[in-house]
C-alpha cells in the first residue's frame, strides 16, 4: 500500500508589528509604527483674540492645565512610540481606551468617532519631503471643549500655515473656539492633498513621455510602482469625504453651527480630490495598456522589416537554389554569359521589389 504524501499548508509569517497586537484585548495601547524609541515632545500653543502664548510643558500636570478656559489650546504631541506616556495623557484628558488604541495604531484607516466629552478623528497627513518623496504620516485629532489634541509621529507636518495665522492674528481663527481650530487643522490636511495630486500628475506625465519615447522594461516597473502608489494614496484619502460630511451633519455640541459652514468648504475640496484621484487611478492603469500597445507596435515594426527582407530574398534564394543544383544537362550551365545574366536578373528583382514596397508605403 502506497503511503500518501502529506501536503503542508504554508502560512505566511505575520509581520512583527501585527504580532505585537495579536491576542491583546480591545483598547490595549500598542504602537504599530516603525519609529520606535522616540521620546514624545509636547508643545502647547494657546490663544484668544487678545493673547498668544507658546509653551513646552515639563510634565503631564502642566499639559492638562492648558485645557481650561479662557484660552484655546492647541496641544501638539510629537512621537507615538512611548505607550506609557500616551496612556497617561489619554487618562488625564478622559479619552476612551479605544481612542488611545487608535492614536498609536498607525495603520488605522481614516475615521471619526463621537463621544460625549470629545470628538476623535484619525487622518493621513500627506506631503512631499525635501527629497521629493511622498510621505504618509498618521495623525490623530481630538476635539475637546476648549482644546485640540494633535498626536503625530514626526515633527514635520502641514500645519505651518495654521501656526502662522494664529501667531500673526490673521483671519478669524483667534476669535473662534476650539472647533474652528479643529476645522483649520483638518482643512490644512485636505488642502495639502492637492500638492500630492500635483506630484502624482507630474509622475504620470513623465511616464507617458517615457512610454511613447522608450517603452523599456524599466518603464513598466515604474508604471507598476505608480499604480500601487495611487491606490495607496486613494485608500488614505477616499474616506475623508464621508468623514467631513458626518461632521457637518452631526448634532454634537462641540461643533458650532458657524463652523459647519467652513466644513462645507473642506467637503468641496475632499470631493474634488477624490474625483482627481479617480482620474489618476484610471490614467495609471491605462499607462500599462499604452505600454503594451507601444511594445506591440514596436514588435510589429521589427516583424515588418524582417518580413520585407524575407520577401526580397525569397525569389533570390529560389534562383540561387535552382542554379546551385548539380545536373550536367542544365541548358544554361555551360553558357558563357549565364553567370552574369543570373546576377542581372537577381539585381533587377531586388531593385524592383524595393521600388514596389516603397510605392506601397511599406518602407
Amino acid at each position: 500500500m502506497r503511503r500518501r504524501k502529506t501536503i503542508k499548508k504554508i502560512i505566511p509569517k505575520m509581520p512583527s508589528r501585527y504580532q505585537k497586537k495579536k491576542g491583546k484585548a480591545p483598547g490595549t495601547i500598542t504602537y504599530m509604527g516603525r519609529r520606535e524609541n522616540l521620546e514624545s515632545v509636547v508643545n502647547v500653543l494657546e490663544y484668544n483674540e487678545d493673547e498668544f502664548n507658546l509653551h513646552a510643558p515639563a510634565n503631564i500636570d502642566e499639559i492638562v492645565a492648558h485645557k481650561a478656559p479662557p484660552l484655546v489650546s492647541w496641544i501638539d504631541i510629537v512621537g507615538l512610540s512611548d505607550e506609557v506616556f500616551i496612556e497617561k495623557v489619554g487618562n488625564r484628558f478622559g479619552l476612551n481606551s479605544l481612542v488611545m488604541e487608535d492614536i498609536v495604531n498607525t495603520h488605522q484607516r481614516p475615521k471619526i468617532d463621537e463621544y460625549e466629552p470629545h470628538i476623535f478623528g484619525v487622518f493621513k497627513m500627506l506631503y512631499i519631503n525635501e527629497s521629493g518623496e511622498l510621505i504618509g504620516e498618521h495623525v490623530a485629532l481630538v476635539l475637546l471643549e476648549n482644546a485640540v489634541l494633535v498626536f503625530q509621529e514626526l515633527e514635520d507636518d502641514v500645519f505651518k500655515g495654521v501656526r502662522d495665522r494664529v501667531r500673526r492674528k490673521v483671519g478669524r481663527i483667534r476669535s473662534r473656539g476650539s472647533d474652528y481650530l479643529f476645522f483649520a487643522l483638518l482643512d490644512a490636511i485636505v488642502d495639502n492633498y492637492f500638492a500630492v495630486l500635483e506630484y502624482l500628475n507630474d509622475k504620470i506625465e513623465v511616464l507617458e513621455e517615457s512610454v511613447y519615447a522608450d517603452p523599456s522594461p524599466d518603464v513598466a516597473q515604474k508604471i507598476q510602482e505608480l499604480k500601487k502608489e495611487v491606490l495607496r494614496v486613494r485608500r488614505w484619502i477616499y474616506p475623508v469625504k464621508e468623514l467631513v460630511s458626518r461632521l457637518i451633519d452631526t448634532d454634537h455640541p462641540l461643533i458650532a453651527k458657524q463652523t459647519k459652514i467652513f466644513l462645507r468648504d473642506v467637503l468641496d475640496h475632499a470631493v474634488e480630490v477624490n474625483e482627481s484621484l479617480q482620474i489618476y487611478r484610471e490614467m495609471s492603469m491605462s499607462l500599462m495598456e499604452m505600454y503594451m500597445s507601444n511594445m506591440s507596435n514596436k514588435m510589429n515594426e521589427v516583424m515588418k522589416v524582417l518580413t520585407i527582407m524575407a520577401s526580397i530574398f525569397i525569389p533570390l534564394t529560389f534562383i540561387a537554389g535552382i542554379y546551385g543544383m548539380n545536373f550536367d544537362h542544365m541548358p544554361e550551365l555551360h553558357w558563357e554569359y549565364g553567370y552574369y545574366v543570373v546576377w542581372g536578373v537577381m539585381l533587377l528583382l531586388f531593385v524592383g521589389m524595393l521600388v514596389y514596397f516603397k510605392r506601397k508605403g511599406w518602407i
